[in-house]
């Protein structure tokens, strides 16, 4: 799985012109199931998560987590980031999960994501969303597991 990581200061998604999901400070997560991936992907990739220290501690350095900062998560499918470009310049998205099975294991990983933090909001699987988020730092971190 593939996650792009963005520690915000406020967050939030919307679908035809309504807000559906919505954070303050936290982690913007953008994720994409591959091919081939299955349910100990999404779980690794939730560890990672909630474990990454990117948020300073008082001396100012990247020490504490989401959860050591009581952060919220956003959690939003993105498949563009399975997305290949060596062939030219429209991108392939061949190595994207097929939507049913990306959106199962969208749907697992929130699932777990949920039980085991406290603040959780989501986008909508395969909805045309607007994305506003303000980036803190700006702090952007590529996350992949397999």
């Amino acid at each position: 799985m593939l996650a792009v990581v963005q520690r915000v200061r406020e967050a939030k998604v919307v679908v035809e012109g309504r807000t559906i999901g919505g954070i303050g400070h936290g982690l913007l997560v953008l994720v994409c199931a591959e091919r081939g991936d299955a349910e100990a992907q999404a779980d690794k990739l939730l560890a990672k998560l909630l474990k990454l220290r990117i948020f300073s501690d008082e001396a100012g350095k990247m020490n504490r987590s989401v959860q050591d900062v009581a952060g919220g998560l956003l959690v939003v499918s993105q498949f563009t980031l399975a997305a290949d470009t060596s062939g030219g310049n429209r991108p392939s998205f061949t190595n994207a999960a097929p939507p049913e099975e990306g959106r199962r294991l969208y749907d697992y990983f929130v699932g777990k994501a949920r039980a085991a933090h406290p603040v959780v909001q989501t986008g909508e699987f395969a909805a045309d969303m607007q994305v506003h988020l303000v980036n803190d730092g700006p702090v952007t971190i590529p996350v992949t597991v397999r």
